[in-house]
């Protein structure tokens, strides 16, 4: 089975006004994505999608689009869809990072080859190691304080455990919004926070040990992207546990992060590391150097969604039953854009077993 063509489309979604999502890049109340069918010479198609933040990963929809359609397809096509280190060759030789571009063909390719042999993209991988029931965190917007106790209020009747509060912002503020949400939720739940880079390291470490009594059980992204001597700082001088995110794209990255040891846990996701076979190369050096993953978001709708579902239940060290990650997107937005969309229901996400990514067929 071989790549014959792919065609793109961008789409926007509007979140839905309660999970407008503020953090240290600002405000989001939507997102434009792109996302992809991939054509085969067997008519097998497979689904892709590019969840790209321009604030964040340096990506554009008419840029991700172009590059796909200019750069990447020419260079792919007619390659034997399962040769997945052949294609990150040639994806790669023609075109430096733009990993979420990468990850929605690498993905579609992933979908058409479950398709074509009848087998969920979690086979594939080697089969699931954990239930395809996934429970997640809920990632909380840098609100103020009314709305963020009367936000964690509701997460906690809707039966979420852990609680990430965005923060990275002003250092105050942050400060006092994450002491209200922990007395709101008490100690029996877990309490995360994130910064998206925004905090430098100093005023990390400040804000940090002035959240001393409030049992911070993972700290993300507390300091500047590419600081990794600034994070080994903040982990030595706080003991907090680190969850690193945004600093690690791919695995020169972990290594870099593993070396200076400057993490607990590493954010993985296809998306941000240019597709599941490259977030599983992640997965594997960390486990053989005893650091765990958990997955991460960029909010995606369901086919980025279902990939990195798939690779949770396929990979041991994706441990998300001691540090959970996102798997919620698409509960964010105010429609689905497939025909099978992802079961999610409060802090459950659910995969079937469908061939591929088992997400039907696009409704845009």
């Amino acid at each position: 089975m071989k790549i014959t063509g792919i065609t793109t489309y961008r789409h926007r979604l509007d979140i839905k006004p309660k999970y407008t999502m503020i953090t240290a890049l600002g405000v989001n109340t939507g997102n434009e994505f792109v996302v992809l069918r991939l054509h085969t010479d067997v008519g097998v198609d497979g689904l892709g999608e590019a969840t790209i933040t321009v604030r964040w990963s340096g990506e554009v929809p008419s840029g991700c689009e172009q590059v796909i359609n200019e750069t990447l397809a020419p260079a792919v096509v007619g390659l034997e869809i399962g040769d997945f280190p052949e294609l990150n060759r040639r994806m790669d030789a023609c075109c430096s990072r733009n990993w979420f571009a990468k990850s929605a063909i690498e993905m579609a390719c992933w979908d058409a080859l479950g398709k074509d042999q009848g087998k969920p993209v979690y086979e594939l991988l080697g089969g699931a190691c954990r239930p395809l029931k996934i429970k997640s965190r809920f990632s909380m917007g840098a609100y103020d304080v009314e709305r963020a106790v009367g936000r964690a209020k509701e997460l906690v009747a809707a039966g979420f455990d852990t609680i990430k509060v965005k923060v990275g912002t002003n250092p105050q503020q942050d400060v006092e919004r994450v002491k209200a949400v922990r007395g709101e939720i008490g100690f029996g739940k877990d309490l995360v926070i994130d910064a998206n880079c925004g905090w430098d390291v100093d005023t990390a470490i400040g804000c940090v040990k002035q959240l001393s009594d409030c049992r911070l059980d993972l700290v993300e992204q507390p300091t500047p992207d590419g600081d990794y001597a600034g994070l080994a700082r903040l982990r030595r001088e706080t003991g907090v546990k680190i969850l690193a995110d945004d600093i690690c794209f791919d695995l020169i990255h972990a290594q870099e992060l593993i070396r200076n040891d400057c993490c607990d846990v590493i954010s993985v996701y296809p998306g941000k590391n240019g597709g599941i076979s490259r977030s599983i190369e992640i997965l594997d050096y960390a486990q053989t150097h005893g650091v765990a993953c958990s997955i991460g978001s960029n909010l995606e709708w369901d086919i980025g969604i279902s990939a990195m579902a798939h690779l949770v239940v396929a990979h041991k060290n994706m441990q998300i039953e001691e540090f959970p990650g996102d798997v919620l997107g698409p509960d964010y937005y105010v429609e689905r854009t497939v025909s099978e969309p992802i079961d999610i229901c409060g802090p459950y996400t659910t995969i079937s077993d469908k061939p591929g990514l088992g997400v039907g067929e696009l409704l845009i």
